[in-house]
């Protein structure tokens, strides 16, 4: 649960940034990546995340510019970078401009239950990053580099001078 604006927006910032390296990555072919044909595929997760951020903070009263309709996912994968770019950003300004300390004290009704704004932004935290966890499979299945988000993927190993460790 986040005390104060100032922890939230850094730890905003780092998750935010990892997230767009992921979104980043992604190519207009490997949208359509699935595990099965009954799951998301990575295009609707990647346009998912991007929803969120809007779908998520609205009930707390943050007004905002984002994309509110998860459906249809967009075939472009540079238009979901985009977008989820500027909803983060547009989020970001809400919160300095609109928010005060007290107002994480603030409770909010959120999935059915009452819970305080600044755990509200930890679970939409948490969120990006379950997500993306998803998202990484599914770019190794599709045959994309998987950027580093806690720590060096496989690929980027050696950027480090050090041997990838053994499979």
């Amino acid at each position: 649960m986040f005390q104060t604006i100032d922890s939230f927006l850094k730890a905003w910032e780092y998750e935010a940034r990892q997230t767009q390296k992921v979104l980043d990555t992604l190519t207009d072919d490997s949208l359509n990546q699935a595990i099965t044909s009954e799951n998301w595929t990575l295009g609707r997760i990647g346009w998912h995340i991007v929803t969120a951020i809007h779908i998520i903070a609205s009930p707390t009263g943050l007004e905002f510019e984002g994309q509110g309709k998860d459906w249809p996912v967009p075939e472009s994968a540079q238009f979901i970078a985009r977008k989820y770019q500027q909803a983060s950003e547009s989020f970001v300004n809400a919160i300095k401009t609109q928010w005060t300390n007290e107002h994480l004290q603030n409770t909010t009704h959120f999935f059915g239950q009452n819970m305080s704004n600044g755990v509200i932004m930890q679970f939409f935290i948490n969120h990006q990053i379950h997500h993306r966890g998803q998202m990484t499979v599914l770019m190794r299945q599709a045959g994309l580099p998987v950027p580093g988000l806690y720590g060096p993927s496989k690929e980027e190993w050696a950027k480090y001078g050090m041997e990838a460790p053994q499979l």
